[in-house]
Protein backbone atom coordinates (compact mmCIF):
# COMPACT_ATOMS: atom_id res chain seq x y z
CA UNK A 1 0.00 0.00 0.00
CA UNK A 2 1.24 3.47 -0.95
CA UNK A 3 1.50 5.87 2.01
CA UNK A 4 3.43 8.59 0.21
CA UNK A 5 4.86 11.48 2.22
CA UNK A 6 6.03 13.22 -0.93
CA UNK A 7 7.31 16.75 -0.39
CA UNK A 8 7.56 18.12 -3.91
CA UNK A 9 4.89 17.00 -6.36
CA UNK A 10 4.80 18.02 -10.01
CA UNK A 11 1.29 18.68 -11.26
CA UNK A 12 0.69 19.23 -14.98
CA UNK A 13 -2.14 21.14 -16.61
CA UNK A 14 -3.77 22.29 -13.40
CA UNK A 15 -4.82 25.67 -14.74
CA UNK A 16 -7.52 23.70 -16.53
CA UNK A 17 -10.86 22.48 -15.23
CA UNK A 18 -10.15 19.40 -13.13
CA UNK A 19 -6.66 20.41 -12.03
CA UNK A 20 -7.73 23.86 -10.82
CA UNK A 21 -10.28 22.19 -8.55
CA UNK A 22 -7.65 19.68 -7.40
CA UNK A 23 -4.90 22.17 -6.42
CA UNK A 24 -6.75 24.06 -3.64
CA UNK A 25 -8.23 20.80 -2.36
CA UNK A 26 -4.79 19.14 -2.20
CA UNK A 27 -3.03 22.18 -0.70
CA UNK A 28 -5.59 22.42 2.06
CA UNK A 29 -5.54 18.72 2.86
CA UNK A 30 -1.76 18.15 2.84
CA UNK A 31 0.20 20.98 4.50
CA UNK A 32 3.44 19.00 4.11
CA UNK A 33 3.26 19.06 0.28
CA UNK A 34 4.78 21.59 -2.11
CA UNK A 35 2.98 21.65 -5.45
CA UNK A 36 4.68 22.71 -8.69
CA UNK A 37 2.23 23.36 -11.52
CA UNK A 38 3.55 23.09 -15.10
CA UNK A 39 1.00 24.45 -17.58
CA UNK A 40 1.26 25.91 -21.07
CA UNK A 41 -1.88 28.03 -20.54
CA UNK A 42 -3.55 27.11 -23.82
CA UNK A 43 -7.14 28.23 -24.45
CA UNK A 44 -8.38 25.64 -21.93
CA UNK A 45 -6.31 26.89 -18.98
CA UNK A 46 -6.23 30.19 -17.15
CA UNK A 47 -4.53 31.35 -13.97
CA UNK A 48 -7.82 32.98 -12.99
CA UNK A 49 -8.85 29.45 -12.02
CA UNK A 50 -6.11 29.40 -9.37
CA UNK A 51 -6.42 32.88 -7.85
CA UNK A 52 -6.95 31.40 -4.39
CA UNK A 53 -3.59 29.58 -4.58
CA UNK A 54 -1.24 32.15 -6.14
CA UNK A 55 0.02 33.55 -2.84
CA UNK A 56 0.40 30.19 -1.14
CA UNK A 57 4.14 29.61 -0.43
CA UNK A 58 3.68 25.88 -1.08
CA UNK A 59 2.41 26.46 -4.62
CA UNK A 60 4.60 27.32 -7.61
CA UNK A 61 3.42 27.98 -11.17
CA UNK A 62 5.70 27.44 -14.16
CA UNK A 63 4.50 28.25 -17.67
CA UNK A 64 5.76 25.68 -20.13
CA UNK A 65 5.13 22.71 -22.38
CA UNK A 66 5.21 19.13 -21.10
CA UNK A 67 6.83 18.22 -24.45
CA UNK A 68 9.83 20.43 -23.62
CA UNK A 69 12.20 17.83 -22.25
CA UNK A 70 14.87 20.31 -21.20
CA UNK A 71 12.33 22.24 -19.12
CA UNK A 72 10.90 19.09 -17.54
CA UNK A 73 14.41 17.87 -16.64
CA UNK A 74 15.19 21.27 -15.10
CA UNK A 75 12.03 21.14 -12.96
CA UNK A 76 12.82 17.65 -11.66
CA UNK A 77 16.36 18.70 -10.71
CA UNK A 78 15.58 22.18 -9.41
CA UNK A 79 12.68 21.06 -7.20
CA UNK A 80 13.75 17.46 -6.49
CA UNK A 81 10.43 16.14 -7.77
CA UNK A 82 9.41 12.85 -6.20
CA UNK A 83 5.80 12.58 -7.29
CA UNK A 84 3.84 13.40 -10.45
CA UNK A 85 0.10 13.78 -10.97
CA UNK A 86 -0.39 14.26 -14.70
CA UNK A 87 -3.56 16.13 -15.71
CA UNK A 88 -2.32 17.98 -18.81
CA UNK A 89 -4.10 16.95 -22.00
CA UNK A 90 -5.92 18.22 -25.02
CA UNK A 91 -9.42 16.97 -24.28
CA UNK A 92 -12.11 18.44 -26.53
CA UNK A 93 -13.32 15.79 -28.99
CA UNK A 94 -14.52 18.28 -31.61
CA UNK A 95 -11.10 19.91 -31.67
CA UNK A 96 -9.42 16.51 -32.06
CA UNK A 97 -11.52 15.83 -35.16
CA UNK A 98 -10.41 19.14 -36.70
CA UNK A 99 -6.74 18.99 -35.65
CA UNK A 100 -5.68 15.53 -34.45
CA UNK A 101 -1.94 16.21 -34.64
CA UNK A 102 -2.04 18.56 -31.65
CA UNK A 103 -3.65 15.80 -29.57
CA UNK A 104 -0.99 13.25 -30.50
CA UNK A 105 1.77 15.75 -29.68
CA UNK A 106 0.44 16.79 -26.26
CA UNK A 107 -1.22 13.60 -25.06
CA UNK A 108 1.25 11.04 -26.40
CA UNK A 109 4.61 12.81 -26.77
CA UNK A 110 4.02 14.95 -23.69
CA UNK A 111 3.15 11.96 -21.51
CA UNK A 112 6.19 10.06 -22.79
CA UNK A 113 8.46 13.02 -22.04
CA UNK A 114 7.17 13.32 -18.47
CA UNK A 115 7.43 9.67 -17.53
CA UNK A 116 10.78 9.15 -19.24
CA UNK A 117 12.29 12.11 -17.37
CA UNK A 118 10.77 10.78 -14.14
CA UNK A 119 12.25 7.33 -14.82
CA UNK A 120 15.73 8.70 -15.40
CA UNK A 121 15.56 10.99 -12.36
CA UNK A 122 14.12 8.43 -9.94
CA UNK A 123 15.77 5.21 -11.13
CA UNK A 124 19.20 3.90 -12.13
CA UNK A 125 17.75 1.11 -14.29
CA UNK A 126 14.84 -1.34 -14.46
CA UNK A 127 13.49 -2.03 -10.96
CA UNK A 128 16.29 0.00 -9.35
CA UNK A 129 15.33 3.22 -7.56
CA UNK A 130 18.03 5.65 -6.44
CA UNK A 131 19.12 4.99 -2.85
CA UNK A 132 17.75 8.34 -1.60
CA UNK A 133 14.24 7.04 -2.29
CA UNK A 134 14.83 3.89 -0.23
CA UNK A 135 15.59 5.48 3.11
CA UNK A 136 13.68 4.40 6.19
CA UNK A 137 10.11 5.74 6.41
CA UNK A 138 10.17 6.87 2.77
CA UNK A 139 7.99 5.56 -0.04
CA UNK A 140 8.81 5.25 -3.71
CA UNK A 141 7.99 8.20 -5.97
CA UNK A 142 4.73 7.69 -7.82
CA UNK A 143 3.57 8.72 -11.30
CA UNK A 144 -0.23 9.11 -11.44
CA UNK A 145 -1.71 9.42 -14.94
CA UNK A 146 -5.19 10.93 -15.30
CA UNK A 147 -7.12 9.40 -18.20
CA UNK A 148 -10.69 9.01 -19.48
CA UNK A 149 -13.43 6.43 -19.98
CA UNK A 150 -13.45 7.31 -23.68
CA UNK A 151 -10.51 4.95 -24.24
CA UNK A 152 -12.99 2.07 -23.90
CA UNK A 153 -15.09 3.16 -26.87
CA UNK A 154 -18.86 2.92 -26.70
CA UNK A 155 -21.33 0.73 -24.80
CA UNK A 156 -24.64 -0.86 -25.68
CA UNK A 157 -27.82 0.67 -24.25
CA UNK A 158 -28.13 -2.25 -21.80
CA UNK A 159 -27.85 -0.58 -18.35
CA UNK A 160 -25.90 -3.59 -17.02
CA UNK A 161 -23.20 -3.05 -19.65
CA UNK A 162 -20.52 -0.96 -17.89
CA UNK A 163 -16.86 -0.09 -18.39
CA UNK A 164 -14.60 -1.93 -15.95
CA UNK A 165 -10.83 -1.87 -15.61
CA UNK A 166 -10.65 -5.01 -17.81
CA UNK A 167 -12.78 -3.64 -20.66
CA UNK A 168 -10.71 -3.83 -23.89
CA UNK A 169 -9.62 -0.47 -25.29
CA UNK A 170 -11.53 0.59 -28.42
CA UNK A 171 -11.09 4.38 -28.86
CA UNK A 172 -13.23 5.96 -31.55
CA UNK A 173 -11.96 9.55 -31.81
CA UNK A 174 -8.49 11.07 -32.26
CA UNK A 175 -8.81 12.38 -28.68
CA UNK A 176 -9.60 9.00 -27.13
CA UNK A 177 -6.98 7.29 -29.30
CA UNK A 178 -4.33 9.70 -28.04
CA UNK A 179 -5.37 9.08 -24.43
CA UNK A 180 -5.36 5.30 -24.97
CA UNK A 181 -1.83 5.62 -26.34
CA UNK A 182 -0.69 7.58 -23.30
CA UNK A 183 -2.21 4.94 -21.01
CA UNK A 184 -0.20 2.26 -22.80
CA UNK A 185 3.02 4.26 -22.33
CA UNK A 186 2.39 4.40 -18.57
CA UNK A 187 1.66 0.68 -18.49
CA UNK A 188 4.87 -0.07 -20.39
CA UNK A 189 7.02 1.90 -17.94
CA UNK A 190 5.49 -0.05 -15.06
CA UNK A 191 5.93 -3.43 -16.72
CA UNK A 192 9.35 -2.85 -18.29
CA UNK A 193 11.07 -0.62 -15.75
CA UNK A 194 9.17 -1.37 -12.57
CA UNK A 195 8.10 2.24 -12.11
CA UNK A 196 5.57 3.01 -9.42
CA UNK A 197 2.61 4.08 -11.59
CA UNK A 198 -1.16 4.24 -11.34
CA UNK A 199 -3.80 5.21 -13.89
CA UNK A 200 -7.30 6.55 -13.28
CA UNK A 201 -9.96 6.62 -15.99
CA UNK A 202 -12.84 8.96 -15.18
CA UNK A 203 -16.31 9.55 -16.57
CA UNK A 204 -17.58 12.96 -17.74
CA UNK A 205 -16.75 15.64 -15.18
CA UNK A 206 -18.87 18.69 -14.44
CA UNK A 207 -18.71 21.51 -11.91
CA UNK A 208 -17.07 24.92 -11.35
CA UNK A 209 -14.30 26.23 -13.62
CA UNK A 210 -15.10 24.03 -16.63
CA UNK A 211 -14.24 25.58 -20.00
CA UNK A 212 -17.10 27.26 -21.83
CA UNK A 213 -16.83 24.87 -24.80
CA UNK A 214 -18.06 21.87 -22.79
CA UNK A 215 -21.69 20.70 -22.77
CA UNK A 216 -22.98 21.91 -19.39
CA UNK A 217 -21.35 25.39 -19.48
CA UNK A 218 -22.55 25.73 -23.09
CA UNK A 219 -26.13 24.99 -22.06
CA UNK A 220 -26.05 27.44 -19.14
CA UNK A 221 -24.27 30.21 -21.04
CA UNK A 222 -26.52 30.09 -24.09
CA UNK A 223 -29.66 29.87 -21.98
CA UNK A 224 -28.74 32.95 -19.97
CA UNK A 225 -27.87 34.89 -23.14
CA UNK A 226 -31.09 33.88 -24.89
CA UNK A 227 -29.16 32.05 -27.61
CA UNK A 228 -30.08 28.69 -29.15
CA UNK A 229 -28.90 25.75 -27.03
CA UNK A 230 -27.24 23.29 -29.47
CA UNK A 231 -27.69 19.55 -28.87
CA UNK A 232 -26.01 17.02 -31.14
CA UNK A 233 -28.16 14.57 -33.11
CA UNK A 234 -31.24 13.31 -31.29
CA UNK A 235 -29.85 14.19 -27.84
CA UNK A 236 -29.99 10.58 -26.69
CA UNK A 237 -26.25 10.00 -26.25
CA UNK A 238 -25.68 8.83 -22.68
CA UNK A 239 -22.86 9.82 -20.35
CA UNK A 240 -22.03 9.00 -16.74
CA UNK A 241 -21.55 12.31 -14.91
CA UNK A 242 -19.03 12.83 -12.09
CA UNK A 243 -18.89 15.96 -9.94
CA UNK A 244 -15.37 17.38 -10.22
CA UNK A 245 -14.60 17.50 -6.48
CA UNK A 246 -15.57 13.83 -6.19
CA UNK A 247 -13.07 13.13 -8.96
CA UNK A 248 -10.39 15.08 -7.06
CA UNK A 249 -11.05 12.97 -3.97
CA UNK A 250 -10.76 9.81 -6.06
CA UNK A 251 -7.40 10.94 -7.45
CA UNK A 252 -6.23 11.65 -3.90
CA UNK A 253 -7.21 8.15 -2.72
CA UNK A 254 -5.59 6.39 -5.67
CA UNK A 255 -2.38 8.45 -5.51
CA UNK A 256 -1.91 7.62 -1.85
CA UNK A 257 -3.31 4.11 -1.49
CA UNK A 258 -3.70 2.59 -4.97
CA UNK A 259 -1.67 -0.50 -5.81
CA UNK A 260 1.26 0.11 -8.16
CA UNK A 261 0.60 -0.85 -11.77
CA UNK A 262 -3.16 -0.80 -11.29
CA UNK A 263 -5.89 1.12 -13.09
CA UNK A 264 -8.93 2.47 -11.23
CA UNK A 265 -12.11 3.72 -12.85
CA UNK A 266 -13.77 6.77 -11.23
CA UNK A 267 -17.43 7.23 -12.09
CA UNK A 268 -20.43 8.98 -10.60
CA UNK A 269 -23.12 6.36 -11.30
CA UNK A 270 -25.17 9.20 -12.79
CA UNK A 271 -26.17 8.21 -16.31
CA UNK A 272 -28.08 10.86 -18.24
CA UNK A 273 -28.85 11.51 -21.88
CA UNK A 274 -27.80 14.89 -23.23
CA UNK A 275 -31.48 15.73 -23.56
CA UNK A 276 -32.07 14.93 -19.88
CA UNK A 277 -29.14 17.17 -18.97
CA UNK A 278 -30.41 20.15 -20.93
CA UNK A 279 -33.98 19.72 -19.66
CA UNK A 280 -32.80 19.52 -16.05
CA UNK A 281 -30.66 22.64 -16.38
CA UNK A 282 -33.46 24.58 -18.05
CA UNK A 283 -35.94 23.58 -15.34
CA UNK A 284 -33.56 24.74 -12.60
CA UNK A 285 -32.87 28.02 -14.41
CA UNK A 286 -36.62 28.56 -14.85
CA UNK A 287 -36.90 28.53 -11.06
CA UNK A 288 -33.65 30.25 -10.05
CA UNK A 289 -33.46 32.88 -12.77
CA UNK A 290 -36.74 32.94 -14.74
CA UNK A 291 -36.82 34.49 -18.18
CA UNK A 292 -39.02 37.33 -16.94
CA UNK A 293 -36.12 38.44 -14.69
CA UNK A 294 -33.45 38.05 -17.37
CA UNK A 295 -32.61 41.38 -19.00
CA UNK A 296 -31.33 39.63 -22.13
CA UNK A 297 -34.87 38.58 -22.93
CA UNK A 298 -36.41 41.93 -22.05
CA UNK A 299 -34.31 43.63 -24.73
CA UNK A 300 -35.51 41.04 -27.24
CA UNK A 301 -39.20 41.56 -26.33
CA UNK A 302 -39.34 37.82 -25.78
CA UNK A 303 -42.56 35.99 -24.98
CA UNK A 304 -40.79 32.75 -24.02
CA UNK A 305 -41.75 31.25 -20.67
CA UNK A 306 -39.07 28.53 -20.40
CA UNK A 307 -35.43 28.20 -21.37
CA UNK A 308 -36.40 24.87 -22.93
CA UNK A 309 -37.73 26.82 -25.90
CA UNK A 310 -34.09 27.56 -26.84
CA UNK A 311 -33.15 23.88 -27.34
CA UNK A 312 -32.00 23.32 -30.91
CA UNK A 313 -30.89 20.02 -32.46
CA UNK A 314 -27.80 20.27 -34.67
CA UNK A 315 -25.92 17.86 -36.94
CA UNK A 316 -24.37 15.03 -34.95
CA UNK A 317 -20.66 14.91 -34.22
CA UNK A 318 -18.59 12.55 -36.39
CA UNK A 319 -17.95 9.23 -34.62
CA UNK A 320 -20.14 10.22 -31.68
CA UNK A 321 -20.07 7.39 -29.10
CA UNK A 322 -23.59 6.47 -28.00
CA UNK A 323 -23.06 5.60 -24.36
CA UNK A 324 -20.38 5.68 -21.65
CA UNK A 325 -20.89 4.36 -18.13
CA UNK A 326 -18.30 3.41 -15.53
CA UNK A 327 -18.38 0.66 -12.94
CA UNK A 328 -16.43 2.14 -9.99
CA UNK A 329 -16.77 -1.00 -7.83
CA UNK A 330 -13.00 -1.66 -7.69
CA UNK A 331 -12.26 1.85 -6.36
CA UNK A 332 -15.18 1.73 -3.94
CA UNK A 333 -14.46 -1.75 -2.55
CA UNK A 334 -10.65 -1.78 -2.54
CA UNK A 335 -9.86 1.83 -1.61
CA UNK A 336 -13.08 2.98 0.08
CA UNK A 337 -13.92 5.87 -2.25
CA UNK A 338 -17.51 6.93 -2.79
CA UNK A 339 -18.95 9.95 -4.60
CA UNK A 340 -20.42 12.53 -2.21
CA UNK A 341 -22.62 14.20 -4.81
CA UNK A 342 -25.38 12.72 -6.93
CA UNK A 343 -26.35 14.51 -10.11
CA UNK A 344 -29.24 16.40 -8.52
CA UNK A 345 -27.03 17.92 -5.83
CA UNK A 346 -23.99 18.43 -8.06
CA UNK A 347 -25.83 20.18 -10.86
CA UNK A 348 -27.34 22.66 -8.40
CA UNK A 349 -23.88 23.56 -7.10
CA UNK A 350 -22.67 23.88 -10.68
CA UNK A 351 -25.50 26.12 -11.87
CA UNK A 352 -25.12 28.39 -8.85
CA UNK A 353 -21.41 28.85 -9.67
CA UNK A 354 -22.10 29.64 -13.33
CA UNK A 355 -24.94 32.01 -12.50
CA UNK A 356 -22.42 34.04 -10.51
CA UNK A 357 -19.84 33.84 -13.30
CA UNK A 358 -22.10 34.76 -16.22
CA UNK A 359 -24.20 37.34 -14.41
Amino acid sequence: MQTTKTKNILLTGTAGFIGSNFVPYFLNKYPEYNLINLDLLTYAGTLDNLKECENNPRYKFIKGDICNRELVEFIFTEYDINGVIHFAAESHVDNSIKNPGVFVQTNVTGTFTLIDVAYKYWMTGPNQYHSKFKTQNSTLPRFHHISTDEVYGTLSLDPTDLFTETTPYAPNSPYSASKASSDMIIRAYNETYGMNTVITNCSNNYGPKQHDEKLIPTIIRNALKGNPIPIYGDGKNIRDWLYVLDHCKGIDVVYHTGKTGETYNIGGRNERTNLQIVNTICEILDKKYPIKNNSKFKTQNSTLSSYKSLITFVEDRAGHDRRYAIDATKLENELGWKADENFDSGILLTIEWYLEKYN
